[in-house]
């Protein structure tokens, strides 16, 4: 866990208009406060804090899951660090595994409404050749594993009999296959114990009637509610693994004091009265995940160094202004 002091002044009055029109297009011109404090409100660290867990997943849009857990995992490190003291774990996994209200995919926890998006970006958009060729290649494997589970519920990585391949599975057919098949919403993970994940068909799993949405309409979606929850984003960037720190043209334009380039913002959050408080952040914190804009915005320079054994230090560190 990292204790991050991301300094945005309280203020109890709303500023004055910060959006100009220049021809139809909208144009927020923010200080570098307003901008951190539009950070903060849409990833619930103001306060007060939120008291609802399902509440608190539905507008941050996803809690990562990671194995590291030198404290606890990440996702409960998140949670902790919103809802306070009154946040327990099997909270969590009882809204998962037991009331359904929320689902864990390949490497998050989403609320449901956003499984035809996420589901839909990875189905039709461009897969990599790479991975096309493996999954054609092992047709029969994925083949198998449907007709496994129409007659098991539940079942544990374990079950599958191991299919034998080769290249850049790295001997982890199994589990790619059940990822692969699981983003494209052919199955889904009913559950775990500990690491171990357990997988279902979709329709024991998920909620009833998930609509069918397209990737244009996916896309627009998905950018939609990720700036909602972080509040001001660039449009466009570098390709990363995993979630996008990019929100396309959701949003207005905006400029940042002392930032290059524009940013899009969501306007339901500017100039809103913010009250700060002190919390501690996951190392893959939403608010502090994008390390450009976190050094941008805030200026801190996070490095997270977990992942780099030979460097000498394992763990995570930040620089900031005095």
């Amino acid at each position: 866990m990292t204790i991050v002091a991301l300094r945005a002044r309280n203020s109890s009055v709303r500023p004055a208009e910060t959006a100009t029109r220049l021809g139809g297009v909208v144009v927020y011109r923010l200080a570098k406060d307003e901008a951190r404090r539009i950070a903060i409100h849409a990833q619930l660290l103001a306060a007060p804090p939120p008291t609802d867990l399902v509440d608190v997943v539905d507008r941050l849009t996803l809690l990562q899951i990671d194995p590291t857990a030198a404290i606890a995992p990440s996702a409960d490190l998140v949670l902790w660090s919103r809802l306070g003291p009154a946040y327990d774990p099997a909270d969590l996994t009882r809204a998962i595994e037991h009331d359904r209200t929320l689902v864990e995919t390949v490497a998050y926890i989403r609320s449901p409404r956003d499984l035809p998006a996420v589901i839909a970006e990875v189905r039709d958009g461009q897969m990599h050749a790479r991975i096309a060729a493996w999954l054609e290649t092992n047709e029969p494997f994925r083949r198998d594993i449907l007709a496994l589970l129409e007659k098991s519920r539940d079942i544990p990585d374990t079950s599958v009999e191991p299919w034998p391949s080769s290249g850049w599975t790295n001997n982890r057919n199994i589990t790619r296959m059940l990822e692969s098949l699981a983003l494209r919403g052919h199955v889904a993970i009913s559950g775990r114990a500990g690491r171990q994940r357990y997988w279902d068909l979709p329709e024991r799993v998920y909620p009833a009637e998930l609509p069918t949405v397209d990737l244009d309409a996916a896309v627009r979606h998905r950018n939609d509610r990720r700036l909602a929850a972080l509040g001001i984003a660039r449009s466009a960037g570098p390709q990363i693994p995993g979630e996008p720190p990019y929100v396309g043209d959701a949003g207005e334009e905006a400029v940042v004091e002392g930032t290059p380039g524009t940013w899009r913002v969501h306007p339901a959050y500017a100039g809103l009265p913010f009250t700060g408080r002190t919390a501690l952040l996951s190392p893959f914190d939403r608010l502090i995940h994008d390390r450009v804009r976190a050094e941008q915005l805030f200026g801190v320079e996070y490095i997270l160094e977990m992942y780099k054994p030979g460097r000498g230090s394992w763990g995570q560190s930040s620089r900031g202004p005095a």
